[in-house]
């Protein structure tokens, strides 16, 4: 079985390349949705959080997540803390998830693949990028959020061109370039690979 990383920055649109990867019938699993579940049902990690950052952080057993991100965003030692926790737990959940699919070839979507060293876990990495200021304004239309806030969250991730220059599969997403021939053809590159093993 194939294991496809796919990565890109805040706004990039990284979970529309996956939809399309699920049409064509490759199992995605959201490391970014994923950790959610994980600080609510897992209860060691909930055990690390509140000894780190305090019991205040969990209310009715859910995790107050803007009370966690007060804590974190702007404090590298308090970020640095969590994604020692967060990382590993999301990596063994992904591991027994690919355990139960039987498709030649799985997909795992997450922003932070280099970062957290989900790269070394995966066989092969697509890469979504789109230029800053698109990016931005989906963020700012999805979420809700400020401008601000939007580019204080891109700060915390590799650029573009880091992500390009390590990826194996640059996808570009700029709302001009059609995505679905992009789409096929790493799918073609990646089937041919799974071919000849």
């Amino acid at each position: 079985m194939i294991r496809i990383g796919v990565t890109g920055g805040i706004g990039s649109g990284k979970t529309t390349i996956c939809r399309v990867l699920e049409n064509f019938g490759v199992p995605v699993f959201c490391a970014d949705q994923e950790v959610k579940s994980i600080y609510d049902d897992d209860a060691e990690v909930q055990a690390h959080l509140v000894r780190i950052f305090g019991a205040e952080i969990y209310s009715n057993g859910k995790l107050d997540r803007t009370l966690l991100a007060q804590k974190v965003f702007g404090n590298e030692a308090a970020l640095a803390a969590l994604n020692a926790i967060a990382h590993p737990a999301v990596a063994k959940r992904f591991d027994e998830w690919v355990k139960r699919q039987q498709a030649p070839y799985v997909a795992q979507e997450a922003a932070l693949i280099f970062e957290s060293n989900a790269h070394l876990l995966l066989n092969k990495i697509i890469t979504v990028n789109a230029p800053e200021e698109l990016r931005i304004q989906r963020v700012i239309l999805r979420d809700g959020c400020t401008r601000r806030e939007v580019l204080r969250r891109m700060k915390h991730q590799l650029s573009d061109a880091e992500r390009t220059s390590r990826a194996d599969f640059c996808i570009v997403n700029d709302d001009a370039t059609p995505l679905l021939p992009q789409i096929l053809e790493i799918l073609g590159e990646i089937g041919a690979i799974l071919c000849a093993v």
